[in-house]
């Protein structure tokens, strides 16, 4: 039995975005496939405190996240992912934070792959918080974006992560803009990751053609999008089970008379088969727990591979490349 305990930087030395995306991708796959056992989350404290199990059939592995969520303090998501094999009882046990950015931003490249334009180039990021970054991150790994729009309430924070943007991907055009309707009427991609409860942009807004992530909005109460926009989109989720009890855009839209629950696609079901062309879509998620399994099980592999030398080697590049940033 062997155990391992990574910090964030330890997380993020590991596993790249590209390699996130790989990993999430074969997850949802395995989803549609029923590889997972995977109970509803474990929702607390009105959302402060959520539970999230999952079991991988094929690895005999067991992976359960622990969370806190307080968007008043920072880190606003704190807790741990741990993977446990059923076999050999070893033990990894990793920063949530740092999974949880890379596998949303990671789950958001996935779906934005399969339904974006093959040349979007314009990309519109609502929310500059802390998953707005590995949601710029996740995009920019799958399309060859060329600008970078933010939009934030706050227009301090939407200036501070512009500047980081911008020091990470220095040859992209990153650029402020406070309204959220003109923001996404010139993009090809949007990505929402806030706390509202009332909807972002007016559907009226959005060009003929876009795709949109929503993926701040985990709870019935809170809401990114409106009605109009997901009547008029493609629609494809995370998991149908889960934002039926859990999204407050699929919920308030079911209820109004927009959508059927018809109208719904889960994501493993589009990539186990051919996408269907769509003008607009949208990918709604609110996280389920196969994306941390994927995760967790990647940095597993990497430290069974070759434990010391490859941590103290990605993190010795980690530093080379702040420097070089600097």
């Amino acid at each position: 039995m062997t155990f391992r305990r990574l910090s964030a930087d330890d997380v993020r030395a590991l596993v790249s975005m590209a390699e996130a995306v790989d990993a999430v991708r074969t997850a949802f796959i395995d989803l549609a496939d029923s590889a997972f056992e995977t109970p509803a989350r474990l929702v607390l404290g009105e959302g402060s405190f959520l539970v999230m199990p999952t079991h991988h059939r094929p690895t005999g592995s067991l992976m359960v996240k622990t969370l806190t969520v307080n968007f008043d303090r920072l880190p606003a998501i704190d807790g741990t992912v741990v993977l446990t094999d059923l076999q050999t009882l070893d033990q990894l046990v990793a920063d949530a934070g740092a999974v949880t950015g890379l596998r949303t931003g990671a789950a958001a490249a996935v779906a934005t792959d399969l339904l974006a334009r093959p040349d979007a180039s314009r990309f519109t990021m609502l929310g500059a918080g802390k998953q707005a970054l590995d949601q710029v991150r996740g995009i920019l790994t799958v399309r060859d974006i060329t600008h970078v729009t933010i939009v934030d309430r706050d227009e301090r924070r939407a200036d501070a992560m512009a500047q980081e943007v911008q020091l990470e991907f220095p040859m992209i055009m990153v650029s402020v803009d406070p309204d959220a309707d003109r923001a996404v009427a010139s993009a090809d991609i949007v990505s929402c990751a806030t706390t509202s409860t009332q909807p972002l942009f007016r559907v009226e807004s959005l060009p003929a053609r876009v795709h949109i992530n929503a993926i701040g909005a985990y709870l019935p109460t809170m809401r990114e999008l409106d009605d109009a926009v997901l009547s008029s989109s493609y629609v494809v989720v995370d998991d149908i089970e889960a934002v039926l009890v859990e999204s407050g855009e699929i919920i308030h839209a079911i209820v109004a008379g927009a959508i059927a629950a018809s109208h719904l696609t889960a994501l493993g079901a589009v990539l186990t088969s051919k996408p269907v062309g769509h003008s607009r879509s949208v990918f709604k998620s609110v996280g389920v727990a196969v994306q941390d399994w994927a995760i967790a099980r990647l940095l597993s592999e990497k430290l069974l591979a070759a434990p010391d030398e490859l941590l103290a080697h990605r993190k010795s590049e980690a530093l080379t490349s702040r420097a070089d940033a600097s």
